[in-house]
């Protein structure tokens, strides 16, 4: 790995006779007839070492931050600089650097309270760099660490472990729910109502090591008999009224895959989610060590989404889940007295459908009679509906369990009446299926943390998916900024003191 060039003088002519020779790799390449994609990749090599060497350059005219025998602090303690410089270790994106910096102390082997450059620098926590750590968490949210590793090692020309992108992982997600909290959600005029929605899907987690052999990094390959733990998924969205037909669900329901689609006016199409944003957590040890439970964390942050989209409180607040009990306890408390209509999903439904077609129903006739028990659904018909499947379960020959399938199903349909209004629903341009949510569950949850192999802690698990939520929304650049901000804020308070320094710049040494 690379080192700083300490004499800037040197560094200097260097950089010159560099950027002199740059010029005459690119005339020669034009006599030799080199190829593009090889001319671009000597470039981008050279353009980092280049960067190395400014970068070095950078660090030596701003010396070792020495500011003088003691330094008084706003509080007006009196800090004096320690006996000698030290050595920190810096990976920036160019490669490896060691400065030597001047700190400041009540006395030696104390805390060193106030270190000059660190503070100017405004450098981060750890060795890597912010823009490393940028780069590297946009990658890992999307692809495993050993992808990230290999890719940014074949970039860089430096190898990066797994090990330090998990950490950076965890490190940058700590600031994740602060930045939730200080960044609301838009009024969104243009949307006709709020659609609320939540889910969970399982997590694959790693058993705690009984021994070396079966340890594994957060997103390796674990035990083949790890269990999974639930994360809840909340998906918060405008939308404008869409008026469908029962006709047109059913064709789309059950539309064969080989069957064209029938062509769609500009009124037909599908109107897209209005500024959807998605957030995702386990249960998971808090800071203070107590236990949070993932519905407190998503359904409180649903219910801010609402209030924050619509402050007036004038829209009507769309929930569409499944039939979880607890979900829709906890949906009605966040929102509160929202004026809401709550939406059982369709395709929940149509599954407990096909489970009484396969009991009640000969395969030939299985297809025709779901085509007619959906059609009544969509109309309104689920009492009479319910009234249907108990009769054939009274007058068919079905085993005990067949008969206590139905009764389940008939029994879920009528606790469930009052969100299976889906012919009102229709009229009025609602959604009647959780797509979005699903959606949001498959792209947070299964295309990141169940990939073949995987297995997480939890505290690797929820670390991903807070940063993964933040890339899903669209957020990345603005918490990155965030968190650089806070970290500093915390790293380095003492800015009356750094930022009025006068940083030597030797030129005329």
């Amino acid at each position: 790995m690379n080192r700083m060039q300490p004499d800037w003088e040197e560094g200097k002519r260097q950089m010159q006779a560099q950027l002199e020779k740059l010029w005459r790799d690119v005339e020669n390449f034009v006599r030799e007839g080199t190829a593009v994609h090889q001319v671009e990749r000597h470039l981008f090599r050279e353009a980092l070492a280049l960067g190395f060497a400014l970068l070095g350059y950078f660090f030596s005219l701003l010396g070792a931050g020495d500011q003088g025998e003691q330094v008084v602090l706003e509080d007006g303690r009196v800090l004096r600089r320690l006996e000698g410089t030290r050595v920190r270790r810096y990976l920036s994106v160019f490669g490896e650097f060691l400065l030597s910096r001047y700190v400041y102390g009540e006395r030696e082997r104390q805390a060193q309270e106030y270190i000059p450059l660190d503070a100017r620098l405004q450098l981060p926590e750890g060795v890597h760099s912010y823009l490393w750590q940028e780069w590297s968490q946009a990658l890992a949210v999307h692809f495993s660490f050993e992808q990230v590793a290999e890719v940014l090692g074949n970039l860089l020309g430096w190898k990066t472990g797994v090990s330090a992108l998990e950490r950076s992982n965890r490190a940058m997600a700590e600031l994740a729910a602060d930045y939730w909290r200080q960044t609301p959600a838009e009024p969104t005029p243009e949307g006709g109502f709020v659609v609320a929605s939540a889910d969970g899907k399982g997590v694959p987690m790693r058993k705690p090591a009984t021994a070396p052999s079966i340890q594994a990094h957060d997103g390796h390959r674990g035990p083949a008999k790890d269990s999974k733990k639930m994360a809840i998924v909340g998906a918060a969205y405008d939308a404008q009224p869409q008026v469908r037909t029962a006709e047109e669900v059913l064709q789309s329901l059950f539309r064969s895959p080989l069957e064209p689609k029938a062509p769609a006016d500009a009124a037909g199409a599908r109107k897209k989610p209005i500024a959807k944003a998605v957030r995702a957590s386990l249960t998971h040890a808090a800071n203070d060590g107590e236990e949070v439970n993932a519905r407190d964390i998503v359904f409180p942050w649903l219910g801010e989404q609402v209030r924050q989209r619509d402050p007036a409180g004038i829209k009507t607040v769309v929930v569409v889940m499944d039939g979880q009990a607890c979900l829709w306890g906890d949906a009605q408390a966040a929102l509160g007295d929202r004026r809401r209509v709550e939406v059982l999903d369709f395709l929940h439904v149509t599954e407990k459908l096909w489970e009484l077609a396969h009991v009640l129903d000969e395969p030939a006739q299985q297809r025709m009679k779901m085509d007619g028990y959906v059609f009544m659904l969509l109309n309104g018909q689920v009492r009479e509906l319910t009234a249907w499947f108990r009769h054939e379960a009274k007058t068919r020959r079905l085993t005990p369990a067949d008969r206590q399938k139905v009764e389940s199903v008939c029994g879920y349909f009528e606790n469930n009446l009052g969100r299976m209004r889906y012919g009102e629903y229709l009229a009025a341009g609602y959604p009647i299926a959780s797509g979005v949510i699903e959606g949001a569950c498959r792209h947070v949850v299964k295309d990141r943390l169940e990939r073949t192999g995987m297995r997480w802690t939890v505290e690797g698990a929820q670390a991903m998916l807070q940063l993964r939520c933040i890339a899903i929304n669209q957020q990345w650049d603005s918490f990155t900024t965030f968190r650089v901000r806070r970290e500093s804020e915390r790293l380095y308070p003492h800015t009356t003191l750094y930022e009025v320094e006068d940083w030597p710049i030797p030129l005329a040494a």
